[in-house]
């Protein structure tokens, strides 16, 4: 049966509750009443159930569809306003003994050399983040107990917090590897990472386990509770998503939803990010191979629709998706991008690094031209990591963001650190276009007193100053 409180895979990921929600969207997605009341609803931002956003996803009707897309970027508005939270993978290793038949580093494939970084071979690479001027990373590796152990992790991430190159320092460490223990995400949680990111890849079951067939990753509950074990962990910002492409995006659409209502139901808050990954090539990974990949129209409509449904929720795009599929999804919902990435071990820092790439790169700008993009289109890139560092995670920060008040801290800080950035790393065309949007944007912090304070921060960062937050 279907139990979104539930800690049992099978029950609150309901294979028949989701067949019965498709059946339902697709007899109600003409709906024009229903419709109109799901918008009015939504537009109150308390979000959607999985089944009243399966209607909305469902829907073609034009106008509708419209109406979607102009709440999905009113909400975006709301919540995040402008800011863009600027991000970098970083891989530590490609051993895996796991099967997944959509990713390169599965263990039969011979063809891509196997690297794992030293720490000083991480501490290059961090150096190298560090002179682009990036402060927030999100560790990589594959699932390998000999090769990738959890103490490998932990010390990974000691030298990465230790290292401070002229004004750089990596401030938050988010970590996305294979699903593991409550001990062990206590020990990350100690640690001090900030989100913890797993892909489900597929919520259906059987087509999981085709995708899985060995390594530990095969075992589909197993993998699909591991954000309980992660809350229970310690760890309350977890980040969830799938791989869109691998099964019928309308399944794994109302899975991902469903995960959502099962974060809020058992644990009082939701993903602190849902990722949007689709299936794209790598080294013997053809797209060929995956005939459920979704449209660009599609793609955006189920950004549009998360945003709606889960207005709280950070959203994550990487630079799988080209330039132009990354600037419509901003205006739609998405809120962290990655700039300057590479998806290869030690990628950063060799100019000419082994083929070790788990997937292929569509956006090659550097982080300096993406933040310059980012101000042609009015967005304001942010470093920031307050909250993280403040404690406002979990319920503290959902509570604030749900309130609306979270604002009168993130606007101020991504000012502050974007000023860092443009002292510190940008190019000339760069900076004078950042002064600009700063001096924007001041101008709309509505409460006077921390205007006031943003802007002898401002000046003070001008003067050489690090590290100011609100």
């Amino acid at each position: 049966m279907f139990n979104p409180a539930s800690g049992e895979a099978e029950e609150f990921i309901n294979h028949q509750e989701i067949l019965d929600t498709l059946q339902y969207a697709s007899e109600h997605k003409n709906d024009r009443e229903l419709i109109e009341n799901l918008l009015e609803k939504a537009a109150k931002c308390g979000g959607l159930t999985h089944r009243e956003a399966a209607v909305l996803l469902e829907c073609d009707v034009p106008d509708l569809v419209d109406r979607i897309f102009h709440l999905a970027k009113e909400i975006k508005q709301r919540f995040y306003g402008n800011r863009i939270v600027m991000f970098a993978p970083l891989y530590l290793s490609n051993y895996c003994v796991n099967g997944c038949v959509y990713c390169p580093y599965h263990a039969k494939n011979k063809t891509i050399p196997r690297r794992k970084l030293t720490q000083e071979e991480i501490r290059r690479e961090v150096v190298a983040l560090q002179d682009m001027g990036h402060k927030r990373l999100a560790l990589e590796a594959g699932e390998d107990p000999r090769n990738n152990p959890i103490e490998y992790i932990l010390e990974s991430i000691r030298t990465i917090y230790g290292i401070h190159h002229k004004n750089g320092a990596i401030r938050r460490v988010n970590v996305n590897i294979a699903a593991t223990t409550v001990e062990n995400y206590r020990r990350l949680k100690d640690a001090g990472i900030g989100t913890y990111i797993l892909f489900q890849e597929t919520y259906h079951k059987k087509h999981y386990e085709e995708l899985h067939p060995r390594g530990p990753k095969s075992n589909y509950a197993y993998h699909t509770e591991a954000m309980d074990r992660a809350m229970e962990g310690g760890i309350d910002d977890v980040g969830i998503g799938v791989l869109f492409g691998l099964n019928l995006y309308r399944y794994d659409f109302v899975g991902l939803m469903m995960h959502a209502e099962h974060l809020e139901a058992k644990f009082g808050v939701g993903p602190h990010t849902i990722s949007v990954p689709r299936i794209c090539p790598a080294d013997d990974i053809s797209t060929e191979d995956f005939p459920d990949a979704i449209s660009d129209e599609m793609f955006e409509r189920i950004v549009a629709v998360i945003r709606i449904a889960v207005p709280y929720t950070g959203m994550i795009i990487s630079t799988r998706e080209s330039e132009a599929v990354r600037r419509r999804v901003l205006e739609l919902g998405v809120s962290q991008i990655s700039g300057g990435s590479r998806t290869s071990v030690g990628g950063y820092a060799d100019s000419k690094p082994e083929h070790t790439e788990q997937f292929d790169v569509s956006d090659h700008r550097s982080l300096d031209e993406v933040v310059g993009w980012l101000l042609d289109l009015g967005h304001i890139p942010s470093f920031c990591t307050a909250c993280y560092r403040e404690g406002r995670t979990g319920d503290r920060f959902m509570s604030l963001l749900k309130a609306g008040q979270i604002a009168n801290c993130c606007g101020p800080n991504a000012l502050m650190t974007l000023q860092e950035y443009l002292e510190d790393y940008a190019s000339p065309e760069t900076r004078a276009k950042g002064q600009q949007e700063i001096a924007k944007a001041l101008e709309h912090i509505p409460n006077p007193k921390i205007k006031a304070i943003a802007t002898k921060r401002l000046e003070d960062i001008k003067q050489g100053k690090r590290d100011f937050r609100f």
